[in-house]
This record gives C-alpha cells, sequence and structure tokens, in this order.
C-alpha cells in the first residue's frame, strides 16, 4: 500500500461525496471519498493527513503528451524494476517518497521501463483514501 503524507486545503462536497485537495511537498493530489452524514472530526481544511493507495491503482506513462482526466500526477524516477512472468513490481521515487506500482510485464515492456527512467505516475481521485495521520 503506498501512503503519502499531506495537508488538506480545501474541501468541496456535494450530498455525501467529498473532493479533498491535498499538498503533498508543494504538489496537489484530490481525493474523491463518499462520506456518512457524521463527517469525521480531523476531514477538514488544514489537518495533516496520508494519502493512501494500492500499487495496483498506479499507473505509469513515459513521455505523456496531451490531456487526461486523472488529476493526481507524479513525475517520478525509477528506482527499482521487479520483473515477474506477469505482474511487475516497480519502485517510484516522488519528491523524497517512494511509491509503488504493479503492472504488466507486458506494460513494463511497452514501456522499455528501466531503472533511472523518469516517468510519470497517475492514481484516479476516486482509488485515494484519506487516512488521519495523528
Amino acid at each position: 500500500m503506498n501512503k503519502l503524507p499531506g495537508k488538506i486545503t480545501q474541501m468541496q462536497q456535494s450530498g455525501a461525496v467529498l473532493l479533498v485537495d491535498v499538498d503533498v511537498d508543494g504538489q496537489g493530489f484530490s481525493a474523491l471519498l463518499i462520506e456518512p452524514a457524521a463527517r469525521p472530526e480531523w476531514l477538514q481544511a488544514g489537518h495533516t493527513v496520508h494519502l493512501v493507495f494500492k500499487e495496483t491503482e498506479v499507473s505509469l506513462a513515459k513521455n505523456l503528451s496531451g490531456l487526461i482526466s486523472m488529476r493526481n500526477r507524479m513525475m517520478c524516477n525509477v528506482s527499482k524494476v521487479e520483473r515477474g512472468e506477469l505482474l511487475s513490481k516497480i519502485t517510484l521515487h516522488f519528491r523524497g517518497h517512494s511509491i509503488t506500482s504493479a503492472i504488466t510485464t507486458r506494460a513494463v515492456d511497452s514501456l522499455q521501463i528501466a531503472i533511472g527512467d523518469e516517468v510519470e505516475a497517475m492514481v484516479k481521485a476516486n482509488e485515494i483514501s484519506l487516512m488521519n495521520s495523528i
């Protein structure tokens, strides 16, 4: 499981749907949450939280151009590639944090991912959860 520390900068709500913006070391992220009527006390602007997301939810791109709907985008450097027969684990360096992506080995080959490469890691807002950091 990937975990990044950040601070809630703002929130927007419509019914039970909550869009939470979080700053992680100067980079903005968004998490789309479905919240019960009683929102946790810590879920408010200014509070420190952890963004949490699965390795299988991290998509990778090289030389991405054009528009894309994924708002959570991180420029990373590849620090490790663990090739499996079908699935490979890619370890990335993002602003002093380690991020892991699990993608098909076919995708690794297609993108020609190697240690030292710069890649863009992307996660959809609805795939990010928030945890109280305290």
